[in-house]
């Protein structure tokens, strides 16, 4: 069995405020590198075989404590990045929500393309071949992700069989983890949106088993 922990990235100063989507140069705040230090502790304990993140920055710094406390370096998947917003990167939410393709982003998100950029079905597609590709690499470990808010709500709505107009029922907060476990190409949803203590994923040690001696049967006589 290969355990996925899906993490979304520490906060921003855009986050809630602007569609940053593949923009460069947008780092964690100083809550978010508190969020990103927090995950490595809370992780403590939890075996970790693999870190994979998305190419953007506030991933990546994401990523780093934990990297830096298992010794293990980060794997960038292109895969794994923010949603494709093409014309609409860089704009103010508060402005989009003015618009009627933002209305209608609302109600049925599956039936938009961004402005010159992707659809959601392209992005839980290729969320989908980069965790599958990962989780093959990696039989029976526990491998951690860092992407985005989306990019994990995406992956929850396909691995739960939710079509994907309700996606955004899945609430992922920053440094948040989000366990699937597969097995045989069969997955399970083991946590969503956790971000507090993770005793139950440290494997607990099998208890000793004793061979009892057999009995030497009494003779009379």
């Amino acid at each position: 069995m290969t355990l996925l922990l899906l993490v979304r990235h520490g906060h921003t100063p855009t986050a809630g405020k602007v569609l940053t989507g593949w923009e460069r140069g947008v780092h964690l705040t100083d809550r978010g590198r508190g969020q990103a230090e927090e995950l490595a502790r809370r992780l403590d304990g939890v075996p970790i075989d693999a870190v994979y993140s998305s190419p953007l920055e506030r991933c990546r710094e994401t990523a780093a404590p934990l990297s830096r406390a298992r010794g293990i370096a980060t794997r960038v998947h292109r895969g794994l990045i923010e949603t494709g917003y093409g014309d609409w990167t860089g704009r103010s939410i508060p402005q989009l929500r003015r618009t009627k393709l933002w209305r209608t982003l609302q109600h049925t998100p599956s039936a938009i393309r961004f402005p010159g950029g992707e659809t959601l079905r392209d992005v839980q597609a290729r969320a989908l071949d980069a965790v599958e590709t990962i989780a093959g690499a990696h039989a029976d470990a526990t491998v951690v992700v860092v992407t985005h808010a989306d990019v994990v709500r995406l992956l929850l709505a396909h691995f739960a069989g939710v079509h994907l107009d309700l996606f955004e029922r899945f609430i992922v907060e920053p440094a948040s983890i989000s366990a699937i476990a597969i097995h045989d190409g069969r997955a399970a949803i083991v946590k969503v949106n956790d971000t507090g203590e993770l005793g139950s994923l440290v494997p607990r040690p099998r208890p000793r088993t004793t061979r009892r001696r057999a009995s030497t049967p009494k003779v009379e006589g």
